[in-house]
């Protein structure tokens, strides 16, 4: 638990924040944002404990276990929860909470998982000397999982909780998501039809100043090619052709000549492997090769990554690869699959009206201005699988640090109380003012 003299020497850590509006903000609002205040140290300690409990994405105790920790915080707001089994796509499953009301319905998304398993040495939650904490998971996004609580429990004590039309998905697979796809994301599809906003709480730009209303994709290749085997000192003839390595270059080549300079778009050859023969773990991207300096080699693959900032970008990058892979050289051949994996958040209206919404809210509270993150920084979430769906959707408005998938992944403290106030008052206006979706 988190002392009354650590606590305030965390507080009094905390830059002074804008002179809050109270013309703009209703008694029931302001006795939110004190209730807020009131719950930091809980916070903490809610933070702290599961950090502690390890939960890789295969770790399915692990995750179930920091699951039940928070489906008993929404339990006692007044949420109908549920446990989604993981067992159809091979992983723990997901939290799903719901609130149910007459008012437009807000779709909440987290997770619970994190990137290091129980064989990482990286295991516990530590105070740093000044407002911030180190641990697994920590920002990415346990600390997101707790501004969410803590935002609702605020509007439960200041009774605004009651007339709120919220549902709750918290992932127990974002880090490596099961498989199939489709099944590993139904409950949150699902859940965000009729949805007239979406909030993700992953950590985002680690900036409290931010939010995000535009994410890409990231999507997955492999190339396959193939040449005639021979001795090196017959290649470039008629006969024999220029390999597969030669060819597997052109490829690659061809790809940054023509791609890598559209906006938003990247693409990185991760892997690759040629010789004689090849042996490849896929999935863990990982093999070996043999061949000799003075035969042409007659395989090559390649796996990289692909991410896109709109569907639309996505379809015409895998166009023009394919183009790219079928103008073969002599005597080789090759193929290109891909797998889509994360779809992107595009940039839309309802989007940036939504940041807006946020921006005010963080305005009239004294916390400053909130301005949208370059999507070049933004990477690919569980959020983006439900654009199209919703009309309003911002994520990274969870805990703000730095390193997060490293073992200095590290939180600001500081930003939690700041995160949970303006993330309970948008949800509050949004309640109030949103129209429902039919």
């Amino acid at each position: 638990m988190l002392s009354a003299a650590v606590l305030a020497v965390l507080l009094a850590a905390m830059p002074a924040p804008d002179v809050p509006r109270p013309d703009t903000l209703s008694a029931a609002e302001q006795a939110m944002a004190r209730a807020v205040d009131a719950r930091t140290a809980d916070a903490i300690a809610l933070l702290e404990r599961i950090v502690n409990i390890n939960s890789g994405t295969m770790n399915v105790a692990g995750v179930r276990q920091v699951g039940d920790v928070l489906r008993a915080r929404l339990d006692a707001l007044g949420f109908t929860t549920r446990w989604e089994d993981g067992a159809p796509f091979k992983r723990a499953g997901h939290l799903i909470a719901e609130h149910a009301a007459h008012g437009p319905k807000l779709l909440l998304i987290g997770h619970l998982d994190t990137v290091f398993e129980p064989s990482s040495p990286f295991q516990k939650f530590e105070r740093g000397p000044d407002s911030t904490a180190r641990g697994p998971g920590v920002i990415d996004m346990k600390g997101g999982d707790v501004i969410m609580i803590v935002a609702l429990e605020a509007l439960k004590a200041a009774g605004l909780l009651e007339k709120m039309n919220v549902v709750v998905v918290m992932h127990g697979d974002e880090e490596h998501e099961g498989e199939p796809q489709a099944l590993a994301r139904k409950a949150l599809v699902d859940a965000a039809r009729g949805a007239a906003a979406a909030i993700g709480f992953e950590d985002g730009s680690g900036d409290v100043r931010t939010g995000i209303v535009a994410r890409r994709g990231a999507a997955s290749w492999r190339l396959d090619v193939t040449g005639e085997a021979a001795h090196s000192s017959q290649i470039f003839k008629d006969s024999i052709g220029y390999g597969a390595i030669f060819e597997t270059a052109r490829i690659l080549d061809a790809f940054r000549t023509r791609l890598s300079t559209e906006p938003y778009l990247t693409f990185n050859p991760g892997l690759a492997l040629g010789g004689a023969r090849f042996t490849l773990d896929a999935p863990a991207n990982k093999g070996s090769a043999e061949g000799k300096n003075n035969i042409v080699a007659e395989r090559m693959v390649v796996q990289g990554d692909l991410r896109t900032l709109s569907p639309e970008q996505l379809e015409r990058a895998q166009r023009a690869m394919r183009a790219i892979v079928a103008q073969h050289l002599g005597h080789t051949a090759a193929t290109i699959t891909f797998d889509n994996g994360y779809p992107s958040l595009p940039p839309t209206d309802g989007n940036r009206k939504l940041l807006a919404l946020h921006d005010r809210a963080s305005r009239d509270l004294g916390l400053g201005a909130v301005a949208a993150v370059d999507p070049g920084k933004a990477g690919a979430a569980d959020v983006s699988f439900v654009a199209g769906i919703v009309p309003m959707i911002i994520d990274g408005v969870g805990l703000a640090g730095h390193d997060d998938h490293s073992p200095q992944e590290t939180a600001d403290l500081r930003s939690l109380s700041v995160r949970a106030k303006r993330a309970a008052l948008t949800l509050y206006r949004l309640s109030r003012d949103a129209v429902p979706v039919p």
